[in-house]
């Protein structure tokens, strides 16, 4: 190797170029953490790694995500591949498309290309069926599942804390006098939806709701403005003056509804986000939502990928991120009367 590019392997290992010549070495006095930071220098550059250190896999990462019209989607499979091409690990992008190509034709398409690791993001392995579950796991390909949409069991997981995310938003609304305050969440059966119920039933708990009555105020939708905006006059009906949506798309899908029956957001309702997407800030009004750390959740997936994929076991299964709300023009406070 040219002491030109040994200087730029240290340069971006962070280390001298003497510990670069000991790990091409293969010299044994050198710590685990710093020889996989020049190993993953090296794939950066280009630079073939020793040979026992070589991977038995391809570089190439999966990305499957279940579409792109969420823009929360979009910007974390954004932050993924920026992350995962500094490690000189190549993503491949996997998202369902119009003419019914699926989580499992996928996976088959990557396992056949021996695939160096797979994230799901907003979805599971699971979704591809028992079978396909088995193989990735007999074969021990490298998973992380980011904000799955289902539990799972043995596989590193990124997520938020979608209780709390929950809570901090309805404290928000009380503070602001709100009452009577709904949910639109997901379908049935989603898990983050089931844990923001969750933070909802807690909220209400302490301060006296009785289930049967909470429960008259949380409905179900698809992640879509169609069915944010069809979930609401159900709840309008209960007496809600304040709305907390699973995602921004099922927010921005109650502020029309709240239109089409002649009221003013947040005048007359005020309504919450999630995912804190690009241009809420641009909405008529602009969303209050919760934001979700993207840049650290991602950072944390490929971290733990690069670990899987250099032969560490992983020591904590699951990785939770608190949401930030940002407070913008679409709540304001409850006036009775």
């Amino acid at each position: 190797m040219t002491k030109r590019r040994l200087l730029q392997v240290a340069e971006y290992a962070g280390v001298s170029e003497a510990t670069v010549s000991r790990v091409l070495n293969e010299s044994p006095d050198v710590a685990s953490s710093t020889r996989d930071a020049v190993l993953s220098a090296l794939d950066v550059c280009g630079i073939q790694r020793p040979r026992p250190f070589r991977r038995e896999r391809a570089a190439l990462i999966g990305l499957v995500v279940p579409d792109l019209q969420n823009p929360i989607f979009s910007a974390f499979a954004e932050a993924l591949c920026g992350l995962l091409n500094k490690r000189g690990l190549i993503p491949v992008l996997c998202t369902r498309t119009a003419d019914g190509v699926s989580e499992a034709h996928y996976i088959e398409m990557l396992l056949d290309q021996n695939i160096g690791g797979i994230v799901f993001v907003g979805a599971s392995y699971a979704d591809a069926g028992p079978e396909h579950g088995r193989v990735l796991r007999e074969r021990k390909v490298p998973m992380v599942l980011l904000n799955a949409a289902d539990e799972n069991q043995g596989v590193p997981q990124v997520r938020v804390d979608d209780a709390h995310s929950a809570e901090q938003a309805l404290n928000h609304l009380s503070a602001l006098g709100h009452e009577r305050i709904g949910m639109v969440l997901g379908p049935f059966g989603h898990v983050p939806s089931a844990r923001k119920l969750a933070g909802y039933a807690a909220f209400c708990s302490r301060r006296g709701i009785a289930p049967d009555d909470w429960r008259r105020m949380v409905a179900h939708a698809l992640f879509t403005m169609e069915g944010g905006a069809t979930a609401l006059p159900r709840l309008l009906a209960e007496g809600v003056t304040a709305v907390v949506c699973a995602s921004d798309a099922l927010a921005l899908g109650v502020v029309r509804g709240a239109r089409r029956q002649g009221l003013r957001v947040p005048a007359d309702l005020s309504v919450v986000g999630f995912d804190d997407s690009p241009f809420m800030v641009a909405t008529d009004p602009p969303l209050t939502t919760a934001r979700q750390p993207i840049q650290a959740m991602a950072t944390a997936v490929v971290a733990s990928l690069a670990e899987q994929i250099n032969g560490h076991a992983v020591a904590n299964d699951l990785m939770m991120f608190d949401t930030e709300l940002i407070v913008r023009s679409s709540t304001t406070r409850h006036i009775v009367g």
